[in-house]
């Protein structure tokens, strides 16, 4: 069905790639609306992103830091988080299938959410099980206003598991599934879209430079050439002059030997060589904008543009990396752990699924920064208990930030109490 509506679609007239992409993912049947990644443009686009070099070293950037966290409970405290804390039902995440660990599932979920935008996953006897992204199709009912009839919004029905020919082979409920998406797509509420989308020309573009530098080389490793001949030149000759001149300079191997030329004959050079076109700071802007997309800095992937200048400097560095646990790291395992609290929940209606990062190497200068804010934190409790105030409503205060649960206990330092009057020290008059 999803073959005959994309064919009869693209056989009406020219589309752009938007419109392309649009009948590979979203369409409606029998009132349903369905919106599917599968064996579509986003497939199209992963074969695509995973074949380019720098979009395979974002991607390992993004993964083996990602990869490193650890999932824990974390329990609320006056609707803040407080501890975290461990049970039985966390060892599914620690060893999610046979011979796997948490570092596998993450890693096997990031790669999935930045080449499809979406990573599945289902818990059957007691292990996970990851599901084909290019082959689920999301199901989505209208929502329509009681008064007026009309629809006015979508609500998620559920995934539909379909093979190669889309014929559904299961149905999973919205509470069966870890649907992994960090970023959202502006085709469904409930669809995750890969960065890669963004920057897929970019992507192409970069392969096309690559494919220039790859042609450039075996056609004798310099600019295009122009031979002309006398017109009295026979055809004959000018067949036999060609075929010896490809043998003797075609290729790396040829590159750069002397060109002898018969009477008649001119050679003239035309088109570009790589410093006129300016290789490196083309292929390079586009190497940037690709990791922009992916959340990465140059400098941590560690591309041209982001390896000159100040850019690893140490203070320039320290910003660099923070801005990519802050912005990039943190979020993905918040996504991470709203998804998969779906098959494992936590054991409480007070704790969450979380995840712990104070292992993680890479945030290392962060666990220093946190553990100069906790000594600050300390010494403005001890400040509050010596002011009289109830200790537990102290740590209270700070560890919220709302200074109104403060109590006091009534009593003051001494140097704040007035002397008893038995106590009064009357000064000596002198005599």
């Amino acid at each position: 069905m999803l073959g005959r509506l994309i064919s009869r679609g693209s056989e009406s007239r020219g589309l752009s790639m938007t419109e392309y992409q649009d009948l590979f993912t979203r369409f409606g049947f029998n009132g349903i609306q369905y919106v599917a990644p599968s064996g579509s443009i986003p497939e199209l686009t992963a074969l695509e992103g995973a074949r380019n070099p720098i979009v395979a070293a974002c991607i390992h950037a993004r993964m083996l830091v990602f990869s490193e966290a650890r999932f824990t409970f974390q329990r609320y405290s006056a609707s803040r988080p407080g501890e975290m804390f461990g049970t039985p039902d966390l060892t599914i995440l620690e060893r999610p299938w046979p011979s796997a660990t948490t570092g596998d599932l993450l890693a096997r979920m990031e790669a999935d959410a930045s080449l499809f935008g979406n990573s599945y996953w289902i818990r059957a006897n007691n292990e996970l099980i990851r599901l084909d992204p290019a082959k689920i199709i999301i199901v989505t009912g209208d929502v329509e206003d009681r008064i007026t009839a009309n629809t006015v919004g979508k609500r998620l029905v559920g995934y539909s598991l379909v093979d190669d020919q889309h014929e559904e082979l299961a149905f999973f409920e919205p509470s069966q599934i870890c649907h992994y998406k960090p970023l959202a797509s502006p085709l469904s509420p409930y669809l995750g879209q890969s960065w890669l989308s963004a920057v897929i020309q970019d992507v192409q573009v970069d392969g096309q430079l690559t494919d220039y530098k790859s042609a450039f080389m075996s056609n004798a490793a310099t600019p295009n050439m122009v031979v002309s001949f006398d017109p009295s030149i026979s055809k004959e000759a000018f067949d036999k002059f060609r075929e010896g001149m490809e043998a003797r300079h075609r290729g790396i191997g040829n590159a750069y030997k002397t060109l002898y030329l018969g009477g008649g004959a001119d050679a003239k050079i035309v088109g570009s060589n790589f410093e006129q076109i300016a290789m490196k700071a083309v292929q390079g802007a586009g190497e940037t904008r690709i990791a922009a997309a992916a959340g990465v800095p140059a400098s941590i992937v560690g591309i041209s543009e982001g390896l000159a200048g100040s850019a690893l400097n140490a203070g320039n560095y320290t910003a660099t990396r923070r801005r990519f646990a802050d912005g990039t790291l943190r979020p993905l395992w918040r996504a991470a752990c709203g998804a998969l609290q779906n098959l494992v929940p936590p054991p409480d209606g007070g704790a969450r699924l979380w995840f712990d990062d104070r292992d993680v190497l890479f945030l290392q200068e962060d666990v220093k920064d946190a553990a100069d804010i906790q000594s600050r934190n300390a010494l403005t409790i001890e400040a509050l208990i010596r002011g009289g105030f109830v200790p537990d409503s102290a740590v209270r205060a700070v560890t919220t930030g709302d200074f109104t649960v403060l109590e006091h206990t009534g009593l003051y330092s001494v140097q704040l109490q007035p002397p008893a009057p038995d106590q009064v020290i009357v000064p000596d008059t002198a005599v």
